[in-house]
């Protein structure tokens, strides 16, 4: 998906600026393009000297995108973006965000901080009907889990997209794509693939989250050796969770990150060059996108949700009303009220009904 990037006042200045030039000096429109693809290609360095968290690929047609890993609450992330997008002045950018959390792009910290940690019923209300019950219950829980890291360092998550977002509109014709599956596919899938037990016992655990979380613990995420060592760990506790949420959007974002990489078309003759892509994503996905860039998926497969087979279908009935018992319970540790937006949800009316048992 491709977004603007640029606010409208910010825009406007822009558009006003190089109306200014264009006029000073005298240039057509084609010729004021081709001056500022020439200003670019000259800022442009060939050979940039980057950080160690930027990963270089490269496709068939000569293109090169520079794979930025970050630690989504991390000071440092957003040094290293704005870094790379300044050196590289690239054609897109393209970032780990989908279009039901843009808004991250439009709010400041502080603002953001106040929307991680009240997890009131507006909310509820919203991922339940965007999701589903169950869906809906588990984006809540993780949500808490970023209320509580946000409580924790008192920062808030997602400043190196809205670094990315605000330098890709220094670079003269730059794009800004969203590279991430929606969430609401994400959030199903992984809730499709998950047994009731465990979905039992994940919100068991999101819900009596508690341990402290350092700035220097954050920022050790960053090494890939201490996060492969906790992926490795998840992987074992709930493999399908893993392959949902992890290894799926790898492959998304692989996706469109080599969408964004075709080549572009330079003035004056709408030439294909060989693109410059900067993509933002948290390092956890660096290791996937290397594995699946020069492979062919696809991307059909990981964006639709199975209907539930019939098997087992009783003891799901059964089940269903202890676990939305504790995932109401997790939510409402999470934040107050949430145990009556669950009883008055029809699905959950639905539920109970059926379990009453038949009258005498």
């Amino acid at each position: 998906m491709d977004q603007g990037h640029k606010s409208e006042d910010e825009s406007v200045s822009q558009c006003e600026d190089h109306e200014h030039s264009r006029f000073s000096l005298g240039l057509s429109d084609s010729e004021a393009v081709e001056a500022l693809w020439r200003v670019r290609a000259q800022r442009r360095q060939a050979s940039p000297d980057l950080p160690d968290t930027v990963t270089r690929l490269t496709t068939s047609e000569g293109s090169v995108v520079y794979l930025v890993g970050t630690a989504h609450f991390s000071d440092s992330s957003k040094k290293d973006v704005a870094t790379t997008i300044r050196a590289v002045q690239p054609d897109v950018v393209v970032v780990e965000l989908c279009q039901y959390r843009v808004s991250m792009l439009k709010m400041d910290e502080k603002m953001l901080l106040k929307e991680a940690k009240d997890i009131n019923l507006e909310k509820v209300q919203q991922a339940i009907k965007q999701n589903g019950v169950m869906s809906g219950l588990m984006q809540i829980l993780l949500l808490k889990v970023s209320a509580h890291i946000t409580e924790q360092l008192g920062m808030a998550p997602g400043g190196e997209f809205r670094e990315a977002f605000k330098e890709a509109g220094k670079v003269p014709f730059c794009k800004f794509h969203l590279g991430d599956r929606p969430i609401p596919v994400t959030f199903k899938r992984a809730i499709a693939a998950l047994s009731l037990w465990q979905k039992a016992r994940l919100a068991w655990g999101l819900c009596f989250l508690s341990d402290p979380i350092s700035k220097e613990d954050v920022e050790k995420c960053k090494q890939k050796d201490l996060l492969e060592q906790t992926m490795s760990e998840m992987i074992g506790e709930f493999p399908a969770l893993h392959r949902t949420i992890v290894a799926e959007r790898d492959i998304y974002l692989t996706h469109t990150l080599r969408q964004a990489a075709r080549c572009v078309e330079a003035p004056p003759n709408a030439q294909k060059v060989p693109a410059v892509v900067v993509g933002v994503v948290g390092m956890g996905h660096v290791p996937g996108i290397e594995k699946n860039w020069d492979q062919e998926f696809n991307i059909q497969d990981i964006m639709s949700v199975a209907p539930p087979s019939r098997f087992g279908w009783v003891l799901r009935t059964v089940l269903k009303g202890a676990v939305l018992t504790a995932l109401g319970y997790a939510c409402y540790r999470a934040g107050g009220g949430v145990g009556r937006v669950l009883l008055s949800l029809p699905s959950v009316q639905t539920l109970l009904e059926n379990l009453r048992p038949a009258p005498a």
